[in-house]
């Protein structure tokens, strides 16, 4: 079975799809997901869906960089989320220097309160880095240092594009990677090696869904039922089955996110 750590729900809702999408993830054995959030918005849509479907899904909130230049500092109406069981990590939530979604200092106080309040509800932090490998690892490095629940795993790095260097720096960290769909991309022979080098216990897997769908479904629009095909390719990298990939990183986020 599969384990899809990372999927947006908004679009999904926006088409009154989620059941058929749900339905589509059961079928083909991605038997958990964890639902972004990272806005008020996303937060909640996340949470009334893990609810709806307890046995299949989680989710994350947190308020996410391009919300930097408005933040005015109010965390009310997310701590009485994280409070909540269904809430396994804190995020989708990071630094990007490639998007204009603020100017370095506004993205890093809110990234920064991100972190402390993992720390406080001991939970886990979903991360987006791009184009901000130095300063993600300053934070991330403080972040690792002050973690209170140093048995599991502190942050993942979703969507991880990185070089080999960098993701070996955030295993250091006590951090899990993320692999989504780019992975299977014909000009992502370097990421693919990043994948075979990673230990086994610190890999995940995603679809960033309704983005970057994976070959053979590039230019669709993408789904966690998607999610073996990123399997399928660690697995050939890795040279292993596409079943041992699946059950190991469902093993790696069942534990990550506090659930087995």
């Amino acid at each position: 079975m599969y384990f899809d750590s990372h999927f947006h729900l908004d679009t999904f809702a926006a088409e009154d799809r989620i059941p058929e999408i749900m339905a589509q993830a059961a079928s083909a054995q991605v038997k958990h997901m964890l639902a972004i959030g990272g806005r008020d918005a996303a937060n909640e849509l996340a949470l009334n869906s893990a609810q709806a479907y307890p046995d299949q899904l989680w989710c994350s909130a947190g308020y996410d960089r391009d919300l930097a230049p408005r933040w005015d500092g109010d965390l009310s109406r997310l701590r009485p989320l994280l409070s909540h069981d269904k809430v396994v990590a804190i995020g989708e939530c990071g630094i990007d220097y490639f998007h204009n979604t603020g100017s370095p200092e506004e993205q890093k106080r809110l990234f920064g309160a991100m972190l402390d309040l993992a720390c406080e509800f001991q939970k886990p932090v979903v991360v987006h880095s791009r184009e901000a490998d130095e300063d993600s690892l300053e934070m991330l490095t403080a972040f690792s240092k002050k973690w209170p629940v140093p048995d599991r795993a502190c942050a993942v790095l979703h969507c991880f594009t990185g070089s080999l260097d960098f993701a070996k720096k955030l295993v250091d960290l006590n951090l899990m990677i993320s692999f989504s769909g780019i992975v299977s991309f014909r000009n992502a022979a370097d990421l693919r090696e990043v994948a075979r080098e990673i230990p086994e216990d610190r890999i995940l897997i995603e679809t960033d869904s309704p983005y970057l769908a994976p070959v053979p479904h590039r230019g669709k629009q993408n789904q966690p039922a998607f999610v073996p095909h990123v399997a399928e390719v660690l697995a050939e990298v890795r040279r292993c089955s596409p079943q041992e990939i699946g059950e190991q990183s469902t093993r790696n986020a069942l534990g990550f996110f506090n659930l087995a």
